[in-house]
């Protein structure tokens, strides 16, 4: 089986706005990736002009918020550094190996969420729809930052059309859907402390994948 890998293009991001975008994205991803019933749930984020859909599942929002907690932690022990989050849908196979079954992942999706991360002075936190955002301490400050965050703002945008192109125009790769299923299995990997072990981990699995076919 190969693996359709979508690139999403880099953002230039400060610590502060990981959380906002990082839950706009990875929610989008997952929101378009869902089967059978949902209740979507529209969120306004609070440091763009941008409203995104989630799934409405308590679980999904626990698991992603989770993983950007992780993430946050690494950003600040690796600081100005450029990192990848890395969103993956597979199937599980029962396969025979001699007297005994092995269970297998088969990743049949990887999206690559690619972040620019610019180190800075933490703000104070506002919790909101049920996640932790950090509001800009120097807010206001500068003609500059509104520049930057309006040209993140149209970044994000585009992102978010990528994500929607790729669906709708990418489907021959999906698995067939299985009655009963809400929600087709995903993981999400973030860079562990050392790069060097987050890329060895995305070889082994391109390896058992086979050739992944890069879209960006």
């Amino acid at each position: 089986m190969n693996c359709e890998v979508c690139q999403l293009k880099e953002l230039d991001v400060e610590h502060f706005e990981i959380r906002e975008v990082l839950s706009c994205i990875l929610h989008t991803i997952v929101f378009h990736r869902a089967l059978g019933l949902i209740r979507p749930k529209d969120i306004d984020l609070e440091l763009f002009e941008i409203t995104y859909v989630q799934c409405g599942d308590v679980e999904i929002e626990k698991k992603i918020d989770e993983k950007i907690d992780q993430f946050i932690s690494w950003v600040e022990k690796h600081p100005n550094k450029k990192s990848q989050v890395c969103i993956s849908f597979y199937e599980v196979k029962n396969k025979q190996h001699g007297w005994y079954k092995k269970i297998e992942r088969l990743y049949w999706e990887q999206w690559h969420v690619n972040l620019n991360v610019t180190q800075h002075p933490k703000g104070h936190s506002s919790k909101s729809h049920h996640s932790k955002v950090v509001l800009d301490p120097g807010e206001g400050r500068s003609e500059d930052r509104s520049v930057r965050r309006a040209a993140l703002e149209a970044s994000l945008r585009e992102v978010l059309f990528q994500i929607i192109k790729f669906v709708n125009e990418k489907k021959d790769h999906v698995p067939p859907i299985t009655d009963g299923v809400m929600y087709f299995p995903y993981e999400i990997t973030i860079p562990s402390s050392s790069d060097s072990a987050f890329g060895m981990d995305m070889f082994k699995r391109m390896l058992q994948t086979g050739h992944p076919t890069m879209l960006s």
